[in-house]
Formats: structure tokens, C-alpha cells, sequence
């Protein structure tokens, strides 16, 4: 690999369509190597690392502890840029209320909770869980992250689960489905995104070029 192009190491446990993220990424930067791998030594050698996931969280839970990565996520986090995505994200929390409850890695003070059954809009309109489609984010920080980036621009979501962060100045985000909730957190070197910047076209490709030009902290 030509040493002058960064390396981005896309987290692999098996959850999620990751070569959707990779592709982004590539797009986003096409100079970066992106690499797609369950590799400790190869993330360990990346610039930054991603975080992606979808699924069940006590199945991703199990592999991420299965494969070791809960001590290299920590690890990553305090040596480089890390974007945590979708349920990446709720993996950051302390806890889920998913599967009857599940402990996740404890990174960020925060719970993951359901939407409920009878979830409903400011008119009493039923809404559909999961919440699914295209949401506006309401920026909560100035963040570089955020750069070239409107409030209120719109984001793909896909999630019947939602991180209310019990720290509230970590909160980069918010969305509006029935009630507010943590659409993005940022901590240091951490960014994590309910939301799929992969999918969701031209902002979401600019959140992407800006992680990969965020120095982190």
C-alpha cells in the first residue's frame, strides 16, 4: 500500500452489509485504502476505524465479545478517529432494552430503548416501527463533523431502538419521530451516528470525506 493514502479499517463481525459502507467510504475519498476486515492487526494499523453494524444487538454483542473486539474498539478509540454507525452506535451504550435487556460496552453513559408498540405523532397519527426513511438532524454542537452540513438536513434511518445519552453534552444530534432522541453523539474521538451516512446520498457522503479528514478529539 502507497503509505501517503490513508488507511480506513471497516469493522467486520459479521453484522451488516459492510462493503455498502466500504464502497461509501471509497467514493467519499477515492485516494483512502479502505479495508473491510475482522483483523485486530489490521485495524490496529489503520488511520480510522469504523464501526458499523445492523441487527439484533444481543447477536451483535455475542460476536463483538466472541471475537474481542469490545477491548479493540476501546483500544481504537484512544488511538485514532472512530464513526460508530446504526447499531455501532447503541453498541456504545451501557445498556439495551432489546432482547429482554442486554449489556453493551459501557464507552458512552447512556441507555438504548424500543420506540413502543403504539408509537404516535403530535396529531395522534399512528407511526410505523421501525422508524424507517428519511429523518431531518437537528445539530446540537458546532462540530467538524458537521461541516458543510445544514441543520436539518435529512439522513437515512432504519432503527426500532434509540439512544437517550445520559451525558447530554455529547449529543451532536437529534431527530423527531414521536419524541426527540440522540440521533448523533460525539465524545473525543468518537462519532457515532444512528443514522446510515452510507445511505443517505450527498450529506451523508459529506459526513463521510469529513470523518476522513477529522483528526479526531
Amino acid at each position: 500500500m502507497n503509505q501517503s493514502r490513508q488507511h480506513v479499517a471497516v469493522i467486520d463481525y459479521g453484522m451488516g452489509n459492510l462493503h455498502s459502507v466500504a464502497s461509501a467510504l471509497a467514493h467519499a475519498d477515492p485516494q483512502a485504502f479502505v479495508e473491510v476486515s475482522a483483523d485486530a492487526d489490521v485495524i490496529a494499523r489503520a488511520d480510522r476505524v469504523v464501526f458499523p453494524g445492523v441487527g439484533a444487538i444481543r447477536d451483535c454483542m455475542a460476536e463483538i465479545r466472541r471475537l474481542g473486539f469490545d477491548q479493540m474498539v476501546r483500544q481504537a478509540i484512544v488511538e485514532k478517529p472512530v464513526l460508530a454507525i446504526c447499531i455501532g452506535m447503541q453498541a456504545l451504550m451501557d445498556s439495551s432494552d432489546e432482547n429482554d435487556g442486554v449489556e453493551c460496552l459501557g464507552i458512552l453513559p447512556g441507555k438504548v430503548h424500543f420506540f413502543g408498540d403504539d408509537l404516535r405523532d403530535e396529531l395522534g397519527h399512528r407511526l410505523k416501527v421501525p422508524h424507517m426513511g428519511w429523518s431531518c438532524v437537528e445539530q446540537a454542537v458546532d462540530h467538524p463533523m458537521w461541516q458543510k452540513i445544514d441543520s436539518g438536513s435529512r439522513f437515512y434511518f432504519v432503527h426500532s431502538y434509540y439512544v437517550e445519552a445520559l451525558e447530554r453534552e455529547r449529543v451532536a444530534g437529534v431527530c423527531e419521530y414521536s419524541r426527540t432522541f440522540d440521533a448523533a453523539l460525539a465524545s473525543e474521538n468518537i462519532f457515532a451516528t444512528q443514522f446510515h451516512p452510507e445511505k443517505s446520498h450527498t450529506v451523508g457522503l459529506q459526513l463521510l470525506s469529513n470523518f476522513l479528514a477529522w483528526d479526531g478529539k
